[in-house]
């Protein structure tokens, strides 16, 4: 619907406000802040509902995100732009405490709706399981070895904490090189749209993370030229040999995918992962949703197009010569230095308790917030009987 998989989170955010009367879609406006891909989840929920949605997100994003939205939204105004782009996420948080001050709009933060941490722990998890339980099925010695997802929201990394939980699998959060906020309390600029930057989100159960891997945005940059030219294709099925039907699935990798591509390489570099090792991560959006900025990148370094020698020295450079620079595997320490940048954007800056805060620390925590996805599911049940929607919706 939205060429991203934003949608759940969107979805899993509204919800639990819908069903127990904290949203009234005759009422409220509902807010949905974002780098992008999330208020148009939100967006087109809110449209299929019929209710008020409002998008919230930089300024800078790509051309192709506003012109998706400029023909969703129910007016204009409906989309706000914020200053700068994917390192500006606490101007968006701004915005929307300026606007939650009016009691009829409705602040859907994904950084911080548990929401999204449930409804992707729920069924994005067991989803991925399903896909390396078939890929086991040819091969039974195989075992899940990394799930691999970039920071963003963080809500996408829940499904790595049902993949550790269910299959053993190691739980890799991807972040922009030039931005090491996890890695090293480091801060900068990239644009590597869809994986957040300069925070550690509230729904992040850092203390269940294993590796964390910073991503060039050159390198990024590099490969979605690569795999959106003809010439580049050309050069990945005649000199690379590889196969059509996966050449052909490089349309769903936009920047942010692609990055957690390159993650998963560098992990199983530094792993030193053998053949029966499987790597799982996510195609967040899509190619289609970057032409505005390829071709900026383009005009910038290949001012006469790409060419086969290019095609060769990006992919040797950016995808077989990946190294395991910027790859960090958290000890108990590392994991709470990383918990604890989180409290100067929560605690100092959004007014969060301490005590709230700090109880997130625990893995009982999200054990027992896991719980909550049957006590939704029954409530969305008593929500469509008395809508008169019957049980099979």
């Amino acid at each position: 619907m939205i060429a991203a998989h934003k949608v759940l989170a969107g979805y899993g955010c509204l919800i639990p406000q819908l069903v127990t009367g904290r949203f009234d879609p005759a009422r409220h406006r509902a807010v949905w802040p974002s780098t992008g891909n999330y208020c148009r989840g939100g967006v087109a929920i809110s449209r299929i509902l019929g209710c008020h949605g409002v998008a919230v997100l930089p300024a800078g994003m790509s051309e192709e995100r506003f012109e998706w939205l400029r023909a969703w939204v129910s007016r204009p105004e409906d989309i706000i732009r914020t200053p700068g782009s994917e390192s500006n996420v606490k101007e968006i948080y701004d915005k929307c405490a300026e606007l939650a001050r009016d009691p009829d709009n409705l602040v859907l933060n994904q950084f911080a709706e548990f929401g999204n941490y449930v409804a992707h722990y729920t069924c994005s998890g067991p989803a991925i399981a399903s896909i390396f339980e078939t890929c086991r099925s040819k091969s039974p010695a195989r075992s899940l070895a990394a799930f691999v997802a970039a920071s963003g929201s963080a809500g996408t990394l829940a499904a790595g904490d049902y993949l550790k939980e269910k299959l053993g699998a190691r739980i890799v959060a991807a972040e922009a090189s030039e931005c090491p906020t996890l890695l090293r309390n480091g801060f900068g600029e990239h644009n590597i749209q869809g994986i957040g930057d300069k925070h550690v989100p509230y729904i992040h159960n850092v203390m269940n993370t294993d590796i964390v891997v910073g991503v060039s945005e050159r390198s990024v940059a590099a490969l979605d030229l690569l795999f959106n030219s003809e010439t580049g294709l050309a050069y990945l099925a005649d000199r690379r040999r590889i196969a059509p039907e996966v050449l052909d699935g490089l349309k769903y990798l936009g920047l942010s995918g692609i990055a957690n591509l390159v993650a998963a390489v560098k992990t199983a570099k530094r792993l030193q992962l053998g053949d029966e090792d499987v790597l799982i991560t996510v195609a967040t959006d899509s190619a289609a949703l970057y032409g505005s900025e390829r071709g900026k990148v383009l005009a910038a370094n290949y001012p006469d197009g790409l060419d086969a020698v290019n095609a060769g020295e990006i992919f040797g450079q950016h995808l077989l010569g990946a190294a395991d620079n910027d790859v960090l595997e958290l000890t108990h320490d590392e994991r709470s230095r990383i918990f604890n940048l989180g409290y100067f954007t929560w605690v100092e800056q959004q007014g969060i308790p301490l005590a709230e805060f700090e109880r997130r620390r625990a893995q009982s925590f999200w054990r027992q917030l896991r719980q909550t996805a049957s006590a939704w599911d029954e409530l969305i049940a008593e929500f469509n009987r008395l809508a008169g929607f019957g049980e099979d919706c």
